[in-house]
C-alpha cells in the first residue's frame, strides 16, 4: 500500500512524456514538443521528413486519446499539430537534421557578450553547434543553448 502513491507520482509526472514519445515514434513521427497549458490542455507537436498533414495530426490524435483514456492521463483537451515553420530546435539531431538552415539561438551565459544569435547551422557534433553568423563562426556547446528555432526563409 505504501508504494502506490509513490508509483502515482512518478506516473503522472514523468511517463506522460515517455508514453507519448513512444506512441509517436511507434507511428513514424517524431515527438518535437509536447507541452502542458491552461485548462488541461495538452499540447503535441510531430514531424516527419516529408512533413505534417492533417490526416498526420488525426491519426496521432486517435492513438494517443485511446492511450491517455488507458493510461489514465489526465487532460481536458488535446492538440496535435506540426511544430510550423519556426520549428524548435532541442535535440543534437535536430541542429544536424537542419544543417545549412537559419536558426535563432538564445543561450543561457552570454558568449562574447550577447545572448542572442542568427545564423547558419554548419553542423552539430559531440555537443558543440557550429552557427555560421554573418561570416564569422561560432562554436557553442548545445548545453548553453536555452532555446533555438528554425527561421523560417521565404
Amino acid at each position: 500500500m505504501g508504494f502506490a502513491p509513490v508509483f502515482y507520482l512518478w506516473g503522472a509526472n514523468m511517463d506522460v512524456m515517455m508514453l507519448v514519445e513512444k506512441t509517436v515514434s511507434g507511428l513514424g513521427y517524431e515527438l518535437v514538443d509536447l507541452e502542458r497549458a491552461g485548462r488541461g490542455l495538452l499540447r503535441v507537436f510531430i514531424d516527419k521528413p516529408e512533413g505534417i498533414t492533417v490526416e498526420d495530426c488525426q491519426v496521432v490524435s486517435n492513438q494517443l486519446t485511446r492511450l491517455f483514456m488507458v493510461e489514465n492521463v489526465d487532460y481536458e483537451r488535446l492538440e496535435v499539430s506540426s511544430p510550423g515553420l519556426e520549428r524548435p530546435l532541442r535535440k543534437e539531431a535536430d541542429f544536424s537534421r537542419f544543417a545549412g538552415e537559419k536558426a535563432q539561438l538564445r543561450l543561457r551565459i552570454p558568449m562574447n557578450g550577447r545572448k542572442n544569435f542568427v545564423g547558419e547551422i554548419v553542423a552539430a557534433n559531440e555537443g558543440v553547434l557550429s552557427l555560421n553568423v554573418e561570416g564569422v563562426q561560432f562554436e557553442i556547446e548545445l548545453a548553453n543553448v536555452d532555446k533555438a528555432r528554425l527561421v523560417p526563409t521565404f
